[in-house]
């Protein structure tokens, strides 16, 4: 029997009744009271999320921008000091290794942060890589990262730090901030769809943040949460997850990141002509909305059919806590993504009508 990896942080959900699964290979929380009440705690106030799973892998050295060129999808050369970039990295096919968050942190230092169940194979892919003078590190041991989101989020930390948080904007980072007294890299990150922070510590510290960010936040209706909502939040919002939206056999732009793929940086990446061909031509598939109209969840890997064709496959799909839509994301044939077409789930082999709808499910209000 395989022993579930855990997080510095495990004693302490645990002490709070966390129900826990097995996630890819990790014992973490997939909720605390319930997905629903956590769903809807962030949308309304602030969640706490225990994300230490992550990955982070350092890369330092002269070479790093031409490396990570070469690896990203995206142009990290429009990266400054402090600022964070979305980014894929993909096989010379198209198809997606990992999506991750570049942070710039010096000219010749950057942190990636990958997802936990690719730390092994994006570690492996990047260091294969390495020319020139590029050190690439696994530091994900020694890294701890927490996730406060929700439209308190940053008043909730605020309270514990002298720094003003609102000067660090959307996709900039700060790091050796002091929160509660521990040194901290704060980053206007998320996924939900919310504002709010992730903060990345020493893995020895993250008990004792975990505790008194929550302490702080009591009052004001932070409650800590888990994967159920995590998932219900992001899907919510349209974001991708990799082994859903994303994986080897799908490309970015078929995923509808292209705005993460910069086709016109000069120099070559890893699937460079393949996703500049699906940029200026198009892709095959694309990933829509859908909503069901008849009774069902569109669950992922479900069939999504017109009369008897195949001509897609969800990839997400659930009953979102707050509004009861059941609603789902679906790989489909481009014939088939005008708002409006009429598909059919199948749904223990019983079809089962939907309709293409627009996304992102949801917006944060301005």
């Amino acid at each position: 029997m395989t022993t579930l990896l855990r997080t510095p942080l495990f004693d302490e959900y645990k002490k709070l009744g966390a129900k826990t699964i097995d996630f890819g290979g990790w014992e973490l929380p997939v909720q605390f009271s319930s997905i629903k009440e956590e769903h809807e705690a962030v949308r309304g106030t602030a969640g706490l999320f225990d994300v230490s799973h992550m990955g982070e892998i350092d890369v330092k050295g002269a070479n790093s921008l031409t490396f990570l060129q070469k690896i990203m999808t995206n142009d990290v050369s429009l990266l400054h000091d402090g600022m964070a970039q979305y980014s894929a990295m993909c096989y010379e096919g198209g198809g997606t290794i990992d999506d991750l968050l570049i942070y710039k942190k010096s000219d010749h230092h950057y942190l990636l942060v990958v997802n936990a169940s690719n730390i092994e194979k994006d570690y492996a892919w990047l260091a294969s890589h390495v020319e020139g003078d590029v050190h690439v590190t696994n530091i994900s041991n020694d890294v701890a990262q927490l996730a406060v989101q929700g439209p308190l989020a940053l008043e909730i930390v605020q309270t514990l730090t002298s720094e003003n948080l609102i000067d660090i904007k959307y996709f900039k980072f700060k790091d050796g901030v002091d929160v509660a007294g521990k040194q901290v890299l704060v980053s206007r990150t998320g996924y939900t769809g919310e504002d709010g922070v992730e903060i990345y510590c020493d893995s020895k510290d993250a008990a004792f943040l975990w505790a008194t960010i929550l302490e702080a936040g009591k009052d004001k209706g932070l409650v800590p949460c888990g994967l159920g909502a995590r998932d219900t939040l992001r899907f919510e919002s349209t974001l991708p997850l990799y082994g859903q939206e994303l994986s080897k056999d799908i490309t970015p732009i078929e995923a509808g990141i292209g705005f993460a793929v910069k086709t016109n940086k000069e120099c070559d990446f890893f699937g460079k002509e393949v996703l500049k061909k699906q940029k200026e031509e198009g892709a095959t598939r694309k990933l829509v909305a859908i909503e069901m109209q008849e009774r069902g969840i569109p669950r992922h890997g479900y069939d999504v059919v017109i009369g008897e064709m195949k001509v897609g496959e969800v990839t997400t799909g659930t009953q979102i806590p707050t509004t009861k839509r059941n609603i789902g994301l679906v790989l489909i044939d481009v014939a088939h993504v005008a708002l409006g077409t009429e598909v059919d789930v199948l749904i223990r082999n019983k079809k089962a009508k939907a309709v293409v709808v627009e996304k992102p499910f949801y917006k944060r209000p301005k």
